[in-house]
């Protein structure tokens, strides 16, 4: 009787690296949740399972739709492998009644899952093709090492010689992302390689694998970049107003009057989001009258003069009865970081400040005041 695929997510509360690594965000979005979700999506999957020692980190898997595994205290230090917390999963699957015929172990520390890699592994091994097989990229970069005199010495080439690029046999170098393999045979060896081994090459941009905060912070200013495009399933938008509504510059006159400069586009965008039912709120620092003539044109409500919009935002959302994690936040700067901490849509401008779009869970194409408002009022309707 043929078997399921099930993805195995190790992710243990320790780090040392990253602190709470497999819960930090990357485009808003917790490591541990990214991973589940990359495996969900992957044809050929049948069950995605967490294995874990924390409490939280099963909450957040739980959310995101895996099966959680509770992994043993003996199993979760630093000193245990990989290896031991998937066969453990597996047991207490097979426990369960699951039969496996194939196992995916996935690492949440790579945020950039590649869904179809994940699907390709799992057909080579279904098919008979492979026993196991992994991700990597294709390289051709020339490798050294340091000898114990502390002089170079070339790996995998000869100093004296460079070919060409064209002229070289590509090698490949091992992402971390994903492996696969059947689940007899990995009980029978124990390792992650075994019998024939296969090669899934997939894009190096997703080869990012994070062990400590400077590539955390990477991944991070990458997300709105690399990942695919999903609707935005806000219950509700709150957004700032200079460079969000406007272009975030002021024309001054001599009596000291200012005038901003806002777009008919996202006039348009607000009207089908209030059209639609969905409640929009300005939350702006600002107390220059021209935020609140604007929110009255648009007939939105607004909250100015706001120091701390994170309180602000939160007692909006408490009064009107719509969770943070059902709210788009959309912002450019710093003073944003903290509402946008708090929504479960956290989204930029595309001209936002680059701590802005690093926490964003989506950077928009477009620049405040050039129909940002507009294209995150789309990306909600989806229309």
């Amino acid at each position: 009787m043929t078997g399921i695929v099930a993805a195995i997510i190790p992710a243990r509360g320790g780090s040392k690296g990253v602190p709470r690594k497999n819960v930090r965000p990357v485009g808003g979005v917790p490591l541990i949740a990214r991973a589940v979700r990359a495996a969900a999506a992957a044809s050929g999957i049948d069950l995605v399972v967490v294995s874990t020692d924390d409490d939280e980190i099963a909450a957040v898997a739980a959310r995101a739709g895996a099966r959680v595994i509770r992994r043993p205290a003996e199993l979760s230090g630093d000193t245990a492998s990989s290896e031991t917390a998937v066969l453990h999963a597996m047991d207490e699957l097979e426990r369960s009644g699951a039969r496996l015929e194939v196992v995916v172990f996935i690492q949440a520390t790579s945020p950039f899952l590649p869904t179809d890699g994940i699907a390709a592994a799992v057909a080579g091994i279904r098919s008979g093709r492979w026993d196991c097989a992994f991700s990597a990229h294709e390289s051709f970069a020339f490798v050294w090492r340091r000898t114990d005199d502390g002089d170079a010495a070339a790996v995998g080439h000869e100093a004296s010689h460079r070919p060409r690029r064209q002229d070289r046999e590509p090698h490949y170098v091992e992402t971390g992302a994903f492996y696969a393999f059947g689940a007899d045979g990995f009980r029978a060896a124990r390792h992650r390689f075994f019998g024939r081994i296969g090669i899934v090459e997939v894009p190096e941009r997703t080869a990012i694998e994070i062990d400590d905060e400077d590539q955390l912070a990477v991944a991070s200013a990458l997300a709105g970049l690399l990942d695919a495009p999903e609707p935005i399933t806000a219950r509700a938008v709150v957004t700032d107003f200079d460079g969000v509504h406007t272009d975030d510059t002021v024309q001054v006159d001599q009596d000291g009057r200012e005038q901003v400069r806002v777009s008919r586009e996202d006039g348009m965008g607000v009207a089908l989001l209030r059209t639609a039912g969905i409640p929009l709120l300005i939350l702006s620092t600002e107390t220059n009258p021209v935020v609140r003539a604007r929110a009255a044109k648009l007939r939105v409500p607004v909250i100015h003069g706001s120091a701390d919009k994170a309180a602000a935002l939160r007692a909006w959302a408490a009064d009107a009865g719509i969770p943070l994690a059902e709210i788009a936040y959309l912002g450019n700067d710093v003073n944003d970081l903290g509402a946008m901490a708090l929504v479960g849509w956290p989204v930029a401008v595309a001209d936002a400040h680059p701590q802005v779009r690093a926490r964003a869970r989506v950077v928009l194409t477009r620049r405040g005041g050039h129909g940002a408002v507009r294209e995150l009022v789309t990306r909600v309707l989806g229309t």
